[in-house]
């Protein structure tokens, strides 16, 4: 096995025995950085990554959403995250329609506080 091949099933092995929420932030963590990259793109630039970039974000934001589970004991919260992620869903359509990176800040300032809030609760669940 070739040093490649070892590196990425050392992280697939890691990833799928990973808790929840670790992989949660993982998902934050990757949207973010797809968000960073398509902020560096020419949206004019035909040959451009902006609209993979942007794609793979909101696959990532869409998944987050269809994740949440409402049978918890806090129906307001799952209601708003809900609603921030069909926010980011919908602010990210719109910047592929505008072929504009201009909506993408407010989605990243978003996904940020949400991640802050998810390394919260990983550290509490930590030292619990």
């Amino acid at each position: 096995m070739d040093t490649r091949a070892a590196a990425d099933a050392y992280r697939n092995s890691t990833i799928e025995n990973a808790p929840p929420i670790k992989i949660v932030r993982l998902l934050y963590e990757g949207a973010l950085r797809f968000l960073e990259q398509a902020q560096r793109e020419n949206v004019e630039d035909p040959e451009g990554r902006f609209f993979y970039l942007v794609g793979r974000a909101d696959a990532i934001i869409t998944e987050l959403r269809l994740a949440i589970d409402h049978s918890v004991d806090a129906p307001e919260v799952t209601r708003n995250l809900e609603r921030l992620y069909l926010f980011c869903e919908d602010e990210l359509g719109k910047a592929g329609m505008e072929r504009s990176s201009e909506r993408l800040p407010g989605v990243t300032r978003i996904l940020r506080t949400l991640l802050d809030a998810w390394r919260h609760v990983e550290l509490e669940g930590q030292a619990a």
